[in-house]
């Protein structure tokens, strides 16, 4: 393992305001993840699991600490490399899978790679590799109202990862999905970043899902703990 995490955050707070009282979701967060590294993060819905996701992927600014990508520091960063950042580096899964509907699974996984600047011809090549790899060859010109909920999960996971990222976020990624489905999907991620090198935080209240990733941690307070 590198000593270099992949992705961290130090000393990360951020905080809301509700009239004139101040909410502190997040007091102080320090996380490393590493390449390969599967981590769970467990915590109460209101906890700040989201928030904290949110920061993670760049997608928020924190009132105070840093996060690092591949060690660079991000929070002088403009929005423009930020979301250039964003786009490179970082993947994302939500609970819902987002795929636009007008499209077929494969051009679902083509489109983000294209809008980086990918040759089409090679983003399908590389769409139909994921999609295959997905155990979802057979249905890459399905639209997603053809899919299960299952394959819509995995069609929304090869679309998170088709850029390479170096980091992959999943907020309840299986939390839609039946037992049987839901460790599917999950067992596709935890290969995908075993093989890969992917560092993954997944957040989710499957307690049985948790206790298969590399570690556990909760929001305490506002801040990381360990979960043993």
């Amino acid at each position: 393992m590198s000593s270099t995490p992949i992705l961290e955050l130090s000393r990360v707070a951020r905080h809301y305001r509700e009239g004139e009282t101040r909410l502190d979701i997040l007091n102080g967060v320090d996380l490393q993840l590493y390449s390969g590294q599967t981590v769970a993060l467990v915590a109460p819905s209101g906890a700040g699991k989201s928030t904290l996701l949110h920061i993670a992927g760049l997608l928020e600014r924190p009132d105070d600490g840093e996060v690092f990508v591949a060690g660079d520091a991000t929070s002088d960063m403009d929005d423009n490399d930020r979301t250039l950042l964003r786009r490179t580096a970082i993947g994302f899964v939500y609970q819902f899978h987002h795929l636009l509907p007008e499209f077929s699974a494969l051009e679902n996984v083509v489109l983000p790679q294209t809008i980086r600047g990918l040759d089409g011809r090679e983003a399908a090549r590389r769409a139909l590799e994921l999609l295959d790899y997905l155990r979802l060859g057979a249905r890459t010109r399905h639209f997603p109202s053809e899919l299960s909920g299952g394959e819509q999960q995995r069609v929304a996971i090869a679309r998170a990862v088709a850029n390479a990222p170096h980091v992959l976020l999943a907020d309840e990624p299986t939390g839609n999905l039946d037992p049987r489905t839901a460790e599917h999907v999950f067992a596709t991620l935890m290969t995908l970043a075993r093989n890969t090198g992917l560092a993954a935080l997944i957040a989710t209240h499957n307690l049985d899902l948790a206790d298969q990733m590399d570690r556990r941690v909760t929001l305490y307070d506002g801040r990381i703990v360990e979960l043993a």
